[in-house]
Protein backbone atom coordinates (compact mmCIF):
# COMPACT_ATOMS: atom_id res chain seq x y z
CA UNK A 1 0.00 0.00 0.00
CA UNK A 2 2.85 2.37 0.54
CA UNK A 3 3.91 2.16 -2.85
CA UNK A 4 0.35 3.24 -4.47
CA UNK A 5 0.58 6.12 -6.30
CA UNK A 6 -1.36 8.93 -4.91
CA UNK A 7 -3.79 11.35 -7.08
CA UNK A 8 -2.63 14.11 -4.62
CA UNK A 9 -1.70 15.62 -1.18
CA UNK A 10 -4.70 17.41 0.13
CA UNK A 11 -4.18 19.78 -2.71
CA UNK A 12 -6.53 22.54 -3.52
CA UNK A 13 -9.51 21.76 -5.93
CA UNK A 14 -11.88 24.63 -8.02
CA UNK A 15 -15.05 25.27 -9.89
CA UNK A 16 -15.76 28.38 -10.89
CA UNK A 17 -19.21 29.55 -11.54
CA UNK A 18 -20.93 32.01 -13.60
CA UNK A 19 -24.86 32.81 -12.81
CA UNK A 20 -27.30 32.83 -15.38
CA UNK A 21 -30.34 35.53 -14.73
CA UNK A 22 -33.75 35.97 -15.61
CA UNK A 23 -34.89 39.00 -17.30
CA UNK A 24 -35.81 40.57 -13.65
CA UNK A 25 -31.83 39.68 -12.71
CA UNK A 26 -32.70 36.47 -10.65
CA UNK A 27 -30.25 34.19 -10.84
CA UNK A 28 -32.35 31.14 -12.50
CA UNK A 29 -28.70 28.95 -12.39
CA UNK A 30 -25.30 28.50 -12.43
CA UNK A 31 -22.81 27.35 -15.16
CA UNK A 32 -20.27 25.41 -13.69
CA UNK A 33 -17.03 25.80 -15.30
CA UNK A 34 -13.43 24.05 -15.13
CA UNK A 35 -10.46 25.62 -13.24
CA UNK A 36 -7.34 25.06 -12.18
CA UNK A 37 -6.57 27.40 -9.69
CA UNK A 38 -7.59 31.13 -9.19
CA UNK A 39 -6.63 32.06 -12.53
CA UNK A 40 -10.12 32.90 -14.05
CA UNK A 41 -9.53 31.13 -17.25
CA UNK A 42 -10.09 28.01 -18.69
CA UNK A 43 -7.18 26.04 -19.61
CA UNK A 44 -7.14 22.59 -20.61
CA UNK A 45 -6.77 20.68 -23.58
CA UNK A 46 -9.69 17.47 -22.88
CA UNK A 47 -12.91 18.69 -22.81
CA UNK A 48 -13.99 15.37 -21.19
CA UNK A 49 -11.43 15.15 -18.30
CA UNK A 50 -12.30 18.92 -17.41
CA UNK A 51 -16.01 17.99 -17.62
CA UNK A 52 -15.28 14.91 -15.42
CA UNK A 53 -13.24 17.11 -12.97
CA UNK A 54 -15.74 19.74 -12.81
CA UNK A 55 -18.45 17.13 -11.38
CA UNK A 56 -16.06 15.45 -8.81
CA UNK A 57 -14.98 18.97 -7.46
CA UNK A 58 -18.15 20.71 -7.37
CA UNK A 59 -19.08 16.52 -5.34
CA UNK A 60 -16.39 17.17 -3.02
CA UNK A 61 -16.75 21.29 -2.46
CA UNK A 62 -20.81 20.54 -2.43
CA UNK A 63 -23.77 21.54 -4.84
CA UNK A 64 -25.37 23.65 -2.36
CA UNK A 65 -22.27 25.53 -1.49
CA UNK A 66 -22.28 26.09 -5.42
CA UNK A 67 -25.53 26.55 -6.48
CA UNK A 68 -27.54 27.58 -3.93
CA UNK A 69 -30.58 24.62 -4.85
CA UNK A 70 -30.54 26.39 -8.12
CA UNK A 71 -29.08 24.22 -11.55
CA UNK A 72 -25.97 23.48 -12.43
CA UNK A 73 -25.48 23.74 -16.12
CA UNK A 74 -22.55 21.62 -17.04
CA UNK A 75 -20.99 20.59 -20.37
CA UNK A 76 -21.52 17.48 -21.92
CA UNK A 77 -20.01 15.73 -24.87
CA UNK A 78 -20.95 12.51 -27.00
CA UNK A 79 -19.07 10.16 -24.59
CA UNK A 80 -20.49 11.38 -21.93
CA UNK A 81 -24.04 11.59 -22.94
CA UNK A 82 -23.35 7.84 -24.06
CA UNK A 83 -21.76 6.96 -20.50
CA UNK A 84 -24.93 8.41 -19.07
CA UNK A 85 -22.80 10.62 -16.52
CA UNK A 86 -25.80 13.07 -16.33
CA UNK A 87 -27.79 10.57 -14.53
CA UNK A 88 -25.95 11.15 -11.43
CA UNK A 89 -27.56 14.01 -11.15
CA UNK A 90 -31.60 14.34 -9.95
CA UNK A 91 -32.94 15.98 -12.78
CA UNK A 92 -34.03 19.21 -10.91
CA UNK A 93 -30.33 19.82 -10.14
CA UNK A 94 -28.65 19.84 -13.67
CA UNK A 95 -28.86 21.81 -17.00
CA UNK A 96 -27.32 18.99 -19.39
CA UNK A 97 -24.94 21.33 -21.79
CA UNK A 98 -24.83 19.71 -24.46
CA UNK A 99 -21.44 21.11 -26.71
CA UNK A 100 -21.64 22.08 -30.25
CA UNK A 101 -19.11 19.59 -30.97
CA UNK A 102 -21.45 16.73 -30.36
CA UNK A 103 -22.46 14.98 -33.88
CA UNK A 104 -26.47 15.01 -33.57
CA UNK A 105 -26.42 11.13 -34.99
CA UNK A 106 -29.46 8.93 -33.55
CA UNK A 107 -27.40 7.59 -30.80
CA UNK A 108 -26.88 11.19 -29.44
CA UNK A 109 -30.80 12.28 -30.43
CA UNK A 110 -32.56 8.93 -28.07
CA UNK A 111 -29.86 9.72 -25.75
CA UNK A 112 -31.05 13.51 -25.83
CA UNK A 113 -34.74 12.14 -25.78
CA UNK A 114 -34.07 9.42 -22.72
CA UNK A 115 -32.97 12.62 -20.86
CA UNK A 116 -35.70 15.35 -21.87
CA UNK A 117 -38.28 12.10 -20.98
CA UNK A 118 -37.06 11.65 -17.40
CA UNK A 119 -37.19 15.39 -16.62
CA UNK A 120 -33.38 16.78 -17.10
CA UNK A 121 -33.06 20.46 -18.65
CA UNK A 122 -31.71 20.28 -21.92
CA UNK A 123 -29.40 22.55 -23.12
CA UNK A 124 -27.45 23.65 -26.68
CA UNK A 125 -24.35 25.89 -26.12
CA UNK A 126 -22.93 27.79 -28.93
CA UNK A 127 -25.40 26.71 -30.90
CA UNK A 128 -25.60 27.83 -35.09
CA UNK A 129 -28.81 25.95 -36.50
CA UNK A 130 -28.45 24.22 -39.30
CA UNK A 131 -30.26 21.22 -41.17
CA UNK A 132 -28.46 18.34 -39.51
CA UNK A 133 -28.87 19.91 -36.15
CA UNK A 134 -32.81 20.55 -36.15
CA UNK A 135 -33.72 17.19 -34.37
CA UNK A 136 -31.62 18.37 -31.64
CA UNK A 137 -33.30 21.71 -31.50
CA UNK A 138 -36.58 19.64 -31.38
CA UNK A 139 -35.80 17.99 -27.76
CA UNK A 140 -34.01 21.42 -26.56
CA UNK A 141 -35.18 23.12 -23.54
CA UNK A 142 -32.74 26.48 -23.69
CA UNK A 143 -30.30 27.36 -26.86
CA UNK A 144 -27.29 29.53 -26.11
CA UNK A 145 -26.58 32.20 -28.31
CA UNK A 146 -23.50 34.21 -28.08
CA UNK A 147 -23.72 38.01 -28.36
CA UNK A 148 -20.19 38.46 -29.03
CA UNK A 149 -19.80 36.67 -32.44
CA UNK A 150 -23.44 36.36 -33.83
CA UNK A 151 -25.39 39.32 -36.05
CA UNK A 152 -27.91 41.27 -34.90
CA UNK A 153 -29.94 39.75 -38.25
CA UNK A 154 -29.16 35.98 -36.39
CA UNK A 155 -30.40 36.93 -32.85
CA UNK A 156 -33.42 37.98 -33.83
CA UNK A 157 -34.30 35.43 -36.77
CA UNK A 158 -33.48 32.03 -35.28
CA UNK A 159 -36.39 33.02 -32.53
CA UNK A 160 -39.07 32.73 -35.30
CA UNK A 161 -37.37 29.35 -36.91
CA UNK A 162 -40.60 26.75 -36.60
CA UNK A 163 -37.90 24.15 -34.31
CA UNK A 164 -37.34 26.74 -32.19
CA UNK A 165 -41.16 28.02 -30.69
CA UNK A 166 -41.01 25.76 -28.21
CA UNK A 167 -37.67 26.56 -27.09
CA UNK A 168 -36.43 29.64 -24.38
CA UNK A 169 -33.13 31.61 -25.82
CA UNK A 170 -30.15 31.96 -23.17
CA UNK A 171 -28.36 35.56 -24.35
CA UNK A 172 -24.51 33.98 -23.32
CA UNK A 173 -21.40 37.00 -23.02
CA UNK A 174 -23.62 39.62 -22.56
CA UNK A 175 -21.00 42.68 -21.94
CA UNK A 176 -23.05 45.71 -22.03
CA UNK A 177 -26.25 47.11 -20.95
CA UNK A 178 -27.26 48.10 -24.43
CA UNK A 179 -26.51 44.18 -25.77
CA UNK A 180 -29.08 43.31 -22.23
CA UNK A 181 -31.79 45.58 -23.01
CA UNK A 182 -31.55 44.04 -26.87
CA UNK A 183 -31.65 40.49 -25.82
CA UNK A 184 -34.58 41.44 -23.73
CA UNK A 185 -36.77 43.39 -26.36
CA UNK A 186 -36.04 40.48 -28.78
CA UNK A 187 -37.97 37.51 -26.33
CA UNK A 188 -35.11 36.53 -24.14
CA UNK A 189 -35.36 34.27 -21.11
CA UNK A 190 -32.12 34.58 -19.68
CA UNK A 191 -29.07 36.23 -19.46
CA UNK A 192 -25.10 35.49 -18.83
CA UNK A 193 -22.19 37.79 -19.32
CA UNK A 194 -19.43 39.70 -17.63
CA UNK A 195 -21.72 42.63 -17.91
CA UNK A 196 -23.75 41.01 -14.77
CA UNK A 197 -20.74 38.74 -13.34
CA UNK A 198 -17.39 37.33 -14.06
CA UNK A 199 -16.87 33.88 -13.14
CA UNK A 200 -16.29 33.42 -9.29
CA UNK A 201 -14.15 30.57 -7.78
CA UNK A 202 -14.88 28.26 -5.02
CA UNK A 203 -11.92 26.25 -3.68
CA UNK A 204 -11.60 23.51 -0.81
CA UNK A 205 -8.97 21.28 0.03
CA UNK A 206 -9.44 17.24 -1.94
CA UNK A 207 -8.73 14.20 -0.14
CA UNK A 208 -5.56 12.74 -1.38
CA UNK A 209 -6.42 9.01 -3.99
CA UNK A 210 -4.42 6.18 -4.50
CA UNK A 211 -4.25 6.08 -8.12
CA UNK A 212 -3.62 2.33 -8.17
CA UNK A 213 -6.96 1.72 -6.70
CA UNK A 214 -8.71 3.79 -9.19
CA UNK A 215 -6.99 1.65 -12.33
CA UNK A 216 -8.64 -1.32 -10.25
CA UNK A 217 -11.98 0.24 -9.48
CA UNK A 218 -12.16 0.72 -13.31
CA UNK A 219 -10.97 -3.18 -14.05
CA UNK A 220 -13.95 -4.29 -11.82
CA UNK A 221 -16.18 -2.33 -12.60
CA UNK A 222 -16.30 -3.98 -16.42
CA UNK A 223 -17.78 -6.79 -14.45
CA UNK A 224 -22.29 -5.89 -14.64
CA UNK A 225 -21.81 -9.04 -11.52
CA UNK A 226 -19.58 -7.44 -9.51
CA UNK A 227 -20.74 -8.15 -5.75
CA UNK A 228 -21.38 -4.92 -3.06
CA UNK A 229 -18.91 -7.46 -1.30
CA UNK A 230 -15.94 -6.03 -3.52
CA UNK A 231 -17.16 -2.71 -3.90
CA UNK A 232 -17.19 -2.12 -0.19
CA UNK A 233 -13.79 -3.51 0.07
CA UNK A 234 -12.25 -1.10 -2.18
CA UNK A 235 -13.66 1.89 -0.51
CA UNK A 236 -12.78 0.23 2.67
CA UNK A 237 -8.78 0.43 1.47
CA UNK A 238 -9.31 4.10 0.04
CA UNK A 239 -9.73 6.99 2.24
CA UNK A 240 -10.67 9.39 -0.58
CA UNK A 241 -12.79 7.12 -2.10
CA UNK A 242 -14.84 6.82 1.08
CA UNK A 243 -14.88 10.68 2.02
CA UNK A 244 -16.18 11.53 -1.58
CA UNK A 245 -19.04 9.27 -1.05
CA UNK A 246 -20.11 10.65 1.95
CA UNK A 247 -19.87 14.08 0.44
CA UNK A 248 -21.75 12.69 -2.73
CA UNK A 249 -24.52 11.14 -0.55
CA UNK A 250 -24.64 14.46 1.79
CA UNK A 251 -24.64 16.76 -1.41
CA UNK A 252 -27.77 18.56 -2.60
CA UNK A 253 -27.91 15.92 -5.72
CA UNK A 254 -29.02 13.05 -2.93
CA UNK A 255 -30.04 15.27 0.46
CA UNK A 256 -30.72 11.95 2.03
CA UNK A 257 -32.16 12.45 5.05
CA UNK A 258 -29.93 9.77 7.17
CA UNK A 259 -26.72 9.11 9.26
CA UNK A 260 -24.51 7.46 7.89
CA UNK A 261 -23.06 4.03 10.13
CA UNK A 262 -21.24 2.57 8.21
CA UNK A 263 -19.83 1.90 4.20
CA UNK A 264 -22.05 -0.82 3.90
CA UNK A 265 -24.90 1.29 5.10
CA UNK A 266 -23.82 4.35 2.67
CA UNK A 267 -23.89 1.24 -0.38
CA UNK A 268 -27.07 -0.17 -0.06
CA UNK A 269 -28.22 3.67 0.74
CA UNK A 270 -27.13 5.13 -2.58
CA UNK A 271 -28.17 2.21 -4.70
CA UNK A 272 -25.18 -0.28 -6.89
CA UNK A 273 -26.10 1.14 -9.93
CA UNK A 274 -25.27 4.78 -8.75
CA UNK A 275 -22.50 3.81 -6.66
CA UNK A 276 -20.83 2.23 -9.91
CA UNK A 277 -21.62 5.41 -12.22
CA UNK A 278 -20.03 7.34 -8.84
CA UNK A 279 -17.03 5.56 -8.57
CA UNK A 280 -16.65 5.23 -12.50
CA UNK A 281 -16.70 9.04 -12.48
CA UNK A 282 -14.67 9.58 -9.53
CA UNK A 283 -11.99 6.73 -11.03
CA UNK A 284 -11.82 8.14 -14.33
CA UNK A 285 -10.93 11.87 -13.02
CA UNK A 286 -8.54 11.16 -10.56
CA UNK A 287 -5.62 9.64 -12.14
CA UNK A 288 -2.91 12.10 -10.93
CA UNK A 289 0.54 12.47 -9.38
CA UNK A 290 2.46 9.42 -8.40
CA UNK A 291 3.62 10.12 -4.81
CA UNK A 292 3.64 7.61 -2.02
CA UNK A 293 2.52 8.80 1.29
CA UNK A 294 2.75 6.91 4.87
CA UNK A 295 -0.20 9.07 6.09
CA UNK A 296 -2.66 7.06 4.28
CA UNK A 297 -1.25 3.70 5.41
CA UNK A 298 -0.94 4.68 8.44
CA UNK A 299 -4.26 5.73 8.58
CA UNK A 300 -5.57 2.49 7.19
CA UNK A 301 -3.90 0.44 9.90
CA UNK A 302 -5.67 2.00 12.57
CA UNK A 303 -9.22 1.97 10.82
CA UNK A 304 -8.78 -2.13 11.06
CA UNK A 305 -7.36 -1.88 13.99
CA UNK A 306 -10.54 -0.13 15.60
CA UNK A 307 -12.68 -2.23 13.90
CA UNK A 308 -11.25 -5.67 14.66
CA UNK A 309 -11.63 -4.48 18.09
CA UNK A 310 -15.04 -3.87 18.09
CA UNK A 311 -14.80 -7.39 16.85
CA UNK A 312 -13.74 -8.41 20.43
CA UNK A 313 -15.98 -6.53 21.92
CA UNK A 314 -18.75 -8.04 19.98
CA UNK A 315 -20.35 -4.92 18.76
CA UNK A 316 -21.18 -6.96 15.49
CA UNK A 317 -23.82 -4.24 14.34
CA UNK A 318 -21.19 -1.27 14.52
CA UNK A 319 -18.14 -2.61 13.80
CA UNK A 320 -18.08 -0.96 10.49
CA UNK A 321 -18.70 2.01 12.63
CA UNK A 322 -15.19 1.50 14.65
CA UNK A 323 -13.87 1.42 10.83
CA UNK A 324 -15.05 5.07 9.99
CA UNK A 325 -13.54 6.57 13.11
CA UNK A 326 -10.04 5.04 12.59
CA UNK A 327 -9.95 6.25 8.92
CA UNK A 328 -11.21 9.62 9.71
CA UNK A 329 -9.36 10.58 13.29
CA UNK A 330 -7.14 11.88 10.29
CA UNK A 331 -8.78 13.76 7.92
CA UNK A 332 -8.63 17.50 9.10
CA UNK A 333 -4.81 16.33 8.40
CA UNK A 334 -5.65 15.17 4.80
CA UNK A 335 -7.34 18.34 3.92
CA UNK A 336 -5.97 20.85 6.32
CA UNK A 337 -9.36 21.92 7.67
CA UNK A 338 -11.32 22.22 10.90
CA UNK A 339 -12.08 18.62 12.01
CA UNK A 340 -15.95 20.43 12.95
CA UNK A 341 -16.14 22.07 10.06
CA UNK A 342 -15.07 18.33 7.81
CA UNK A 343 -18.09 16.77 9.53
CA UNK A 344 -19.93 19.41 8.94
CA UNK A 345 -20.33 17.89 5.57
CA UNK A 346 -20.56 14.66 5.70
CA UNK A 347 -24.17 12.73 6.81
CA UNK A 348 -21.87 10.28 9.56
CA UNK A 349 -23.87 8.97 12.54
CA UNK A 350 -23.67 11.28 15.84
CA UNK A 351 -21.56 9.00 17.84
CA UNK A 352 -18.61 8.83 15.15
CA UNK A 353 -18.80 12.38 14.89
CA UNK A 354 -19.00 13.09 19.07
CA UNK A 355 -15.37 10.84 18.96
CA UNK A 356 -13.57 12.49 16.51
CA UNK A 357 -14.24 15.93 18.21
CA UNK A 358 -13.20 13.90 21.37
CA UNK A 359 -16.32 13.38 22.83
CA UNK A 360 -16.44 10.51 25.96
CA UNK A 361 -18.09 7.72 24.65
CA UNK A 362 -17.04 4.18 22.75
CA UNK A 363 -15.79 5.05 19.52
CA UNK A 364 -13.57 7.51 21.66
CA UNK A 365 -11.78 5.13 24.05
CA UNK A 366 -11.42 2.66 20.96
CA UNK A 367 -10.08 5.51 19.19
CA UNK A 368 -7.68 6.36 21.84
CA UNK A 369 -6.95 2.69 22.47
CA UNK A 370 -5.29 2.49 18.82
CA UNK A 371 -3.62 5.36 19.49
CA UNK A 372 -2.03 4.46 22.51
CA UNK A 373 -0.63 1.57 20.63
CA UNK A 374 0.74 3.45 18.23
CA UNK A 375 2.74 5.53 20.11
CA UNK A 376 3.55 2.45 21.83
CA UNK A 377 2.08 3.84 25.17
CA UNK A 378 1.35 0.79 26.74
CA UNK A 379 0.19 2.17 30.59
CA UNK A 380 -2.63 3.75 28.78
CA UNK A 381 -3.24 0.43 26.62
CA UNK A 382 -3.71 -1.24 29.91
CA UNK A 383 -5.91 1.12 31.24
CA UNK A 384 -8.00 1.22 27.81
CA UNK A 385 -7.93 -2.31 27.89
CA UNK A 386 -9.15 -2.90 31.31
CA UNK A 387 -11.87 -0.51 30.74
CA UNK A 388 -13.25 -1.78 27.56
CA UNK A 389 -12.78 -5.19 29.33
CA UNK A 390 -10.38 -6.56 26.16
CA UNK A 391 -7.89 -9.02 27.02
CA UNK A 392 -4.32 -7.01 26.11
CA UNK A 393 -2.77 -10.55 24.70
CA UNK A 394 -5.30 -10.31 21.51
CA UNK A 395 -3.75 -6.53 20.59
CA UNK A 396 -0.50 -7.42 19.22
CA UNK A 397 -1.92 -10.14 16.88
CA UNK A 398 -4.90 -7.30 15.45
CA UNK A 399 -2.15 -4.78 14.86
CA UNK A 400 -0.30 -7.23 12.63
CA UNK A 401 -3.53 -8.39 11.08
CA UNK A 402 -4.65 -5.13 10.33
CA UNK A 403 -1.11 -4.18 8.71
CA UNK A 404 -1.29 -7.11 6.85
CA UNK A 405 -4.37 -6.44 5.56
CA UNK A 406 -3.26 -2.95 4.31
CA UNK A 407 -0.20 -4.48 2.45
CA UNK A 408 -1.74 -7.16 0.70
CA UNK A 409 -4.45 -4.68 -0.91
Amino acid sequence: MTNGNIENEGKEIFVARQPIFDARRNVFAYELLFRKGFQNYASYADGEYATLKVISNSLVIGLNRLTGGKRAFINFNRQLLMGKVPQMFPTSLLGVEILEQVEPDERVIDACKKLKEAGYLLVLDDFVITERYRPLVQVADIVKIDFQVSTPQYRRSILKEPECRQVKFLAEKIETQTQFEEAVKLGYSYFQGFFFQKPDIVSTRDMPGYKLNYLQILRKLCDPDLPIDEIESVLKHDVSLTYKLLRFINSAAYGFMVTIRSIRHALVLLGKREVKKWLTLIALSGVGADKPQELLHNTLVRARFCELIGQDMQFKEGKADFFLVGMFSVADAFLNRPMGEILAELPLDAAIKSALIGEPGIFKNVLDLALAYERADWQEVGNLSEKLKLGESKLAAHYVEAVQWVRAF
